[in-house]
């Protein structure tokens, strides 16, 4: 439950309501390698993750693939598109390691947005900051360096670095994974 509080308990959540909450979410595990959602399919849930690292990518029109993002601890995995407006999901979700997460049906979030009302406010205010955070993103892209992207990446998500797979890495941070381990743009501090 711990973990939930870390996720909800910030948006001035009671604790009766906070269990509420818990008593709808599921823990589940992943290994490496499993998907929590493939392009096509139909996202009915999130995941709020407890431990392990997941990313989400998608395959750019000449059959590469693109890591899109990364979630880890105290984060939540979703498709927001497919969720919300029920359709197929355009990424695909991927645990890089051993996954714990406590998983909420649609219906029973949907469920409890409108009984506690500091709940939608939560929901607002998650919403508001992915938006601002992939905004920042978009820029980012366009008006720093590679070697810049890198520095930035390490300081705000050492957990991503020390677990994700370089090849990953470089592909979300738009770079190639041979120029991400030169000198000029940084020490190859993964495996």
């Amino acid at each position: 439950m711990e973990i939930l509080r870390n996720i909800y308990g910030n948006a001035g959540i009671p604790e009766n309501d906070l269990l509420k909450i818990s008593e709808k979410h599921h823990l589940i595990s992943f290994s490496k390698g499993d998907y929590l959602l493939k392009e096509g399919e139909y996202l009915r849930e999130y995941y709020c993750i407890e431990s392990g690292i997941l990313r989400n990518y998608v395959i750019d029109y000449n059959g590469q693939d693109i890591t899109a993002g990364f979630v880890g601890q105290n984060e939540i995995a979703i498709d927001v598109i497919s969720l919300f407006n029920g359709l197929p999901a355009e990424e695909n979700l991927q645990a890089l390691g051993d996954v714990q997460a406590w998983r909420i049906e649609f219906d029973d979030f949907q469920e409890l947005y409108h009984q506690i009302p500091n709940f939608n406010e939560w929901g607002r205010s998650w919403m508001s900051r992915e938006v601002f955070y992939l905004k920042q993103k978009s820029v980012e892209m366009i008006t720093l360096s590679a070697k810049e992207r890198y520095l930035r990446y390490i300081e705000k998500f050492p957990q991503i670095i020390q677990n994700a797979p370089l090849k990953h890495i470089a592909t979300y941070l738009g770079i190639t994974d041979t120029s991400l381990s030169s000198p000029s743009i940084g020490p190859p501090m993964f495996r």
